[in-house]
């Protein structure tokens, strides 16, 4: 299991990302860094250790305005970098392949319809697409025009068919609440992938809710890919040096 920290990038400064409720995002307040520039905050995480960044680009889901040129300077930090810029059209795939970014996002939350998914793996290869299954309060985000399924399990399963091989379990309703994670839904999650042996138990990313050390102990013992962090960093509830001795910050 692998530890990626999380920017959340909105009107161009990194914000502290709590429940969803993007109109009630304030800048960033950190114990961890004092910057809300988002490459300076990049560069302390780089500095930590850190090789792996999530980047919500909220200025491109929201207003169609795309950071690209953030993006490739974060990947010439040497970042592996995960990006969810909403994207709805092959051009922003492609631009973002051009500017390095090696696991482009897909969210259920801007998705038009399950058909794109497919067109994506088609051109860039299923190893740079995760797709996000977006929660709050329990049901499926999707975009108003989405034609597919709403339910969870079934969205998976047809993803799963057109070769998706990594997924994020994003629970907006707990990000930022230092809730905890929902353990019962992930654990279905994780049953439906390994049924086939396609994934190994290890195809599942998770956000929103990681409280502490002991959060992340369970994770790791359910068999997850990684865990996307933010607000248990900045408030300092989980530190580097704690997770370079538990073996999770690589």
């Amino acid at each position: 299991m692998k530890v990626i920290p999380v920017i959340d990038v909105l009107d161009n400064v990194v914000v502290h990302a709590v429940r969803g409720n993007r109109k009630e995002y304030q800048p960033l307040s950190s114990v961890f860094v004092a910057s809300v520039n988002p490459l300076e905050v990049a560069t302390v995480f780089k500095s930590q250790g850190f090789s792996s960044l999530y980047l919500a680009d909220l200025d491109a889901i929201l207003k169609n305005k795309p950071h690209f040129g953030l993006y490739a300077c974060l990947v010439q930090m040497g970042f592996d970098l995960m990006v969810d810029a909403g994207v709805a059209d092959l051009e922003t795939v492609m631009q973002l392949r051009r500017c390095g970014v090696s696991k482009i996002i897909i969210g259920t939350e801007t998705l038009h319809s399950t058909c794109f998914v497919k067109e994506v793996i088609q051109q860039i290869g299923a190893e740079h697409v995760i797709v996000s299954l977006d929660l709050k309060a329990g049901k499926v985000l999707v975009h108003p025009r989405f034609n597919g399924s709403t339910d969870v399990f079934e969205l998976l399963k047809e993803f799963q068919d057109m070769g998706v091989s990594e997924f994020i379990l994003l629970d907006l309703s707990r990000v930022g609440s230092n809730e905890g994670v929902n353990l019962e839904l992930l654990k279905q999650v994780l049953t439906i992938l390994t049924a086939d042996d396609v994934c190994c138990g290890g195809g599942v990313y998770v956000g929103g809710g990681v409280r502490g050390v002991d959060d992340l102990l369970s994770l790791n013992k359910c068999g997850v890919l990684g865990v996307l962090l933010a607000t248990s960093l900045h408030l300092g509830e989980i530190t580097c040096s704690t997770l370079t001795q538990m073996g999770l910050l690589f």
